[in-house]
């Protein structure tokens, strides 16, 4: 986890509980936008402080960059520690609740006298909730509603918020002498969104400094156990970390084994049964020729017969007569028959991805100008950009009147004939409203290169309502890509009432991609619905949705995605060439006259 993700959320912690505190909103305000700025710098923040430019950072000024200073010296911020001591935990709990917000949380706090989740629950239940003033039986629904999706979200971790951790740990361990081999293991590994907990493989002779470095780092919170082969720890997001460390000679099998899935290797095992074999963490051993004395509770030795292999998972799948099966496919979802047949997908890869399709300028929401982006762009090898930014009915994100879409056209055909070793593409996030009608004109859409239609207003629509609405939207000769389709926040706002299915169906009929969103709150299509709808023929891109240049970097989130939904390169759009990329995109459009 980079520093200027740490720091951020730090400060948007200290944000959200001055604000439970009723603190002066000039500090709140302060802190908020300094977490905003250091999420999205583009550079370690640890370098301004070396270089004395912390207070030319946009938003920091001299009492912030002494904070900065206090955590890279100290690993802790006194203020935030105080903070979490003085703020009700239930206080924080409630404002995890989607649509109750810090103003709510603490009218319920205060006039209830909410001592739990349980408690606010009880009092929707009889109906108190919806007494106060400012509530009502419909919020009193939602908030029981919301208090089930987090207390269903808070069983699992978001992918983007665990990678991060398992990196710093593997970064500072990995630089070890006594580490010869590293890597995470279980459902992070795999990429799932959301993850238990972290699973991290040392192999090493010397577990001993391994562990003292594990549970010394700076992001532990608290060390829940310390022993020669197994640590675990919580982080300072809550988040538990398992760290194991195993014989460099048996690392393979190790790492194979803690990957998982459960299913999958409940297969492997039945396989290696089959041939008189057995497979565990310790590696692949023969004993179809030998007949072992059972230990006192009737088990076998997990060491018996002979070992035929251990050191690397490729040999361990060898002995299988497997080839190596890519951590994402292993969920028992089909990669042993296709592994068998020779039939596994040559997976996307980073390296495949030539260009990003959705990002916003400053020109509305975004904290980047049109040229920093292009620049990034540039720096990123990528060959084209497409310019995206929201268009006029979402106030709240700045959306671009006709007039300033125009000027917004004007300026990106000018940035793409200055910048000649990239194509820098037209384009609009353009609202689907209600109706399932567009928030611009045909007239102005035709004139894009990219028009990506999203939803994000009208959540609550039924089912029926909100598969028709965006069905409509698609048959629109002008959509090229339907944008982060189920609206899904993971572990803050569940989907949408949507008929996927039928809505992939509608996509292939009428030629329009479907977004794989990378930013690891959405990763929306999700991995199941973007392997349904590329079996259906339908295209599908990967596209970062980035506000900031740093976010760019999130593309691999849904690159992820992608690679868990079994996609080859040839499977996702912007993988292609510019123009091809275009014939593609605009197969659905009307064929211009002679």
């Amino acid at each position: 986890m980079s520093l200027n993700v740490q720091l951020a959320r730090l400060f948007s912690e200290i944000a959200l509980l001055l604000e439970l505190q009723e603190a002066n909103p000039f500090k709140i305000r302060a802190y908020s936008r300094a977490s905003q700025a250091l999420e999205a710098l583009d550079e370690d923040v640890g370098r301004r402080v070396e270089e004395g430019t912390l207070q030319e950072i946009p938003g920091i000024g001299r009492d912030l960059a002494g904070k900065i200073k206090e955590y890279l010296e100290t690993g802790v911020l006194v203020e935030y520690l105080e903070l979490k001591e003085a703020v009700p935990q239930i206080l924080v709990e409630m404002t995890r609740i989607p649509g109750l917000g810090p103003r709510n949380a603490l009218k319920l706090y205060h006039e209830l006298g909410v001592e739990s989740l349980k408690h606010i629950e009880a009092a929707c239940r009889s109906g108190e909730v919806a007494k106060l003033k400012g509530f009502g039986p419909k919020s009193q629904q939602n908030i029981v509603e919301g208090i089930a999706f987090v207390q269903h979200a808070s069983e699992r971790i978001p992918l983007g918020l665990a990678l991060p951790y398992a990196e710093a740990f593997i970064e500072i361990l990995s630089a070890m002498d006594e580490v010869d081999q590293i890597s995470p293991a279980g459902s992070l590994r795999r990429m799932k969104e959301t993850v238990g907990d972290v699973d991290i493989v040392v192999g090493s002779a010397s577990p001993e400094a391994v562990m003292d470095a594990f549970t010394g780092h700076q992001l532990v919170d608290r060390v829940l156990a310390k022993g020669k082969t197994k640590s675990s720890i919580r982080t300072l997001d809550d988040l538990q970390v398992d760290l194991r460390v195993v014989e460099p000679k048996v690392f393979g099998a190790a790492l194979m084994h803690f990957t998982g899935s459960k299913e999958h290797n409940v297969r492997l095992r039945e396989m290696a049964r089959r041939k008189g074999l057995k497979i565990n963490e310790y590696g692949i051993f023969d004993v179809s020729s030998i007949k072992e004395k059972a230990d006192q509770a009737g088990e076998e030795s997990p060491r018996a017969g002979k070992r035929l292999s251990a050191a690397t998972e490729e040999e361990c799948f060898k002995v299988l007569e497997l080839p190596w099966i890519a951590p994402e496919l292993r969920e028992d979802s089909g990669e042993i028959e296709a592994a068998l047949e020779g039939r596994l997908p040559d997976l996307i890869e980073d390296s495949d991805i030539r260009g990003e399709l959705h990002v916003h300028t400053d020109a509305s929401d975004g904290k980047m100008t049109l040229e920093e982006l292009i620049e990034a762009a540039l720096m990123k090898g990528w060959a084209y950009i497409g310019i995206t930014d929201h268009s006029e009915s979402l106030k709240i994100a700045n959306g671009l009147d006709l007039d300033r879409m125009q000027w917004q056209i004007e300026r990106i055909r000018e940035a793409d004939e200055r910048y000649k070793d990239i194509r820098v593409l037209t384009g609009t996030e353009v609202d689907i409203l209600r109706d399932g009608s567009l928030d611009y004109p045909d007239e102005l859409l035709k004139e894009l290169d990219i028009v990506i239609a999203s939803v994000h207003t009208h959540f609550r629509l039924s089912r029926e309502d909100q598969t028709k609405r965006i069905c409509d939207a698609m048959a629109n000769p002008y959509v090229n890509i339907v944008g982060h389709l189920t609206g899904r926040m993971i572990g803050e706002r569940a989907a949408y009432e949507l008929d996927v299915e039928k809505v992939i169906e509608t996509a292939a009929r009428t030629g329009t991609a479907l977004e794989i969103n990378a930013h690891p709150v959405r990763l929306d299509l999700n991995d199941r619905h973007s392997r349904i709808a590329n079996s259906a023929g339908v295209p599908l891109v990967i596209c970062t949705d980035a506000h900031s240049i740093g976010q760019l970097e999130l593309m691999r989130y849904g690159v992820k995605v992608a690679r868990r939904a079994w996609l080859e390169a040839g499977d996702v759009l912007n993988t292609l060439e510019s123009e091809v990329l275009l014939k593609a995109l605009h197969g659905k459009r009307p064929k211009k006259g002679k």
